[in-house]
C-alpha cells in the first residue's frame, strides 16, 4: 500500500532541507529547526497542514525584513539544486505558501519571488490571493510572464489565472468576465511546451463553463493554425462537447443524423460495489457517406437524497465509413475512490451519439 502524501514531510525531507538552510541562512540552527518542526501535533497533521506548518516554522528562522528573507529563500533553492534536489517536488509547496502568507502586502517583491520560485516548484495556488488583491495589476504582470523565456513561468501565467483552478480559491471577477486573461491565452496558443498548451486548454475549459460563446469565438479564430493549437481547442471544448452544446458540435461536424444505436443491452443488471457494469451496443452509419462519430455514455449516479447526478464518459471519436456497423462492449467500474461515494439502488446509463442522448437503461447497484 502506498504511503499517505503527508509522509512526504518526513525526517529525511527535513534533514535535506535543513542542510540547505544551514548553507543559505547565517547562524541557522539545524537542531532547533528540526525540534520546531516535530512538535507533538505533527503526526496528526495532514498534507496541507504540514505544508503550512513548515512555512510557519521557516518564518521563525528568517529575518524580520521580508525582502531579505526572499533573498535567503532564493539562496536555499540554489543550494537545493546543488544538492541534486529535483524540481517540482510536492513537498516544496511550502515555499510558495510562504510568499502567499507573509508577502501579500508587498506586491513588487512577492511577484518577483513567485517568478523565481515557480521555476523550482509551481506557484499556481500562491499567485491567486495576489490576483484577488491586486486584480488588473496582477493580470498585467501575468501577461508579461506569458512571454517569459521559462516555460514554467509562462505556464504560471495561464494556470494561475484560471477562473476555476481545481483545489484552489476561485477568482470571481474572472468567472464573471474572463476578458482580461484572453491576451495571456492568445500569447500561449502556439507555445512550444505541451505543459503550457495543456494549461491553456484547461483555462479555456474553465471559461466555457460560464461563457461558452467565448470558446466558440476562440475555436473559430484559432482553428487551422496548427495541430497543437487544434488540440488546445478540442481539449478546451471538452465540457461543451459533453454537454452536447449545439454550436461546438456543429464546429466539429458532429451530427447524429443517420447514425443509429442498436441492440443496447445491460449485461450486468445488478452490480456490486467493487465490480463493473458491463454493457454492449451497436453503431450503424446509415448515411451514404462516411461520418465522424463521437461516442459517449452517461451514468446517472444516485445521490444520498435519492436524486441522480449525471457524469459523461467518452468512448471514442472516429470516422465511420458509409454503411459501417460496429459492435462495442464496455465496462464501467464501481470501485470506491476518495472523490465519489456510491449509494445503493437504482442507477441509469444512457448512450450519447454526437452529443445527442439516446436510449436510457436502468441497473441496480448493490452491496
Amino acid at each position: 500500500m502506498a504511503s499517505p502524501l503527508k509522509d512526504l514531510y518526513s525526517p529525511a525531507f527535513y534533514d535535506r532541507l535543513s542542510n540547505a538552510l544551514a548553507v543559505s541562512i547565517p547562524k541557522f540552527d539545524k537542531g532547533k529547526f528540526i525540534k520546531a518542526v516535530f512538535i507533538p501535533e505533527f503526526e496528526s497533521k495532514e498534507l496541507k497542514e504540514r505544508m503550512k506548518h513548515t512555512s510557519k516554522v521557516l518564518h521563525r528562522f528568517l529575518p524580520y525584513d521580508y525582502p531579505e528573507s526572499i533573498e535567503l529563500i532564493k539562496k536555499t533553492i540554489k543550494q537545493l539544486r546543488i544538492q541534486g534536489i529535483g524540481e517540482d517536488g510536492l513537498a516544496y509547496m511550502f515555499l510558495p505558501d510562504y510568499i502567499e502568507t507573509y508577502g501579500i502586502n508587498d506586491f513588487e517583491n512577492s511577484v518577483e519571488a513567485l517568478e523565481f520560485i515557480t521555476q523550482f516548484v509551481s506557484c499556481e495556488f500562491a499567485v491567486r490571493p495576489f490576483i484577488l488583491k491586486y486584480e488588473n495589476q496582477m493580470i498585467s504582470k501575468m501577461q508579461q510572464w506569458s512571454l517569459h523565456e521559462s516555460h514554467k513561468v509562462r505556464r504560471l501565467a495561464s494556470e494561475g489565472s484560471r477562473p476555476r483552478l481545481p483545489w484552489a480559491m476561485g477568482i470571481p471577477f474572472l468567472k464573471k468576465d474572463p476578458t482580461t486573461i484572453l491576451p495571456i491565452l492568445e500569447n500561449l496558443k502556439t507555445d512550444p511546451s505541451e505543459y503550457v498548451r495543456r494549461s491553456v486548454a484547461n483555462s479555456l475549459n474553465d471559461i466555457a463553463k460560464d461563457h461558452p460563446q467565448v470558446i466558440l469565438n476562440v475555436a473559430k479564430n484559432w482553428s487551422g493554425l496548427g495541430s497543437d493549437t487544434d488540440a488546445i481547442i478540442k481539449h478546451g471544448s471538452r465540457t461543451l462537447l459533453k454537454q452536447g452544446h449545439a454550436a461546438i458540435l456543429k464546429h466539429y461536424g458532429l451530427d447524429d443524423k443517420g447514425i443509429l444505436l442498436a441492440d443496447f443491452k445491460i449485461l450486468t443488471p445488478a452490480v456490486k460495489i467493487g465490480e463493473s457494469l458491463e454493457f454492449s451496443f451497436s453503431i450503424v452509419n446509415e448515411n451514404p457517406t462516411e461520418q465522424k462519430v463521437r461516442l459517449e455514455y452517461a451514468i446517472y449516479y444516485k445521490k444520498q437524497n435519492g436524486q441522480n447526478t449525471k457524469k459523461v464518459y467518452k468512448i471514442s471519436e472516429r470516422v465511420y465509413p458509409a454503411g459501417a456497423a460496429v459492435n462495442i462492449i464496455r465496462k464501467q467500474k464501481f470501485v470506491l475512490i476518495t472523490t465519489r461515494k456510491f449509494h445503493l439502488g437504482d442507477h441509469q446509463i444512457s448512450m450519447i451519439i454526437n452529443g445527442a442522448e439516446k436510449e436510457i437503461s436502468h441497473f441496480e447497484l448493490t452491496a
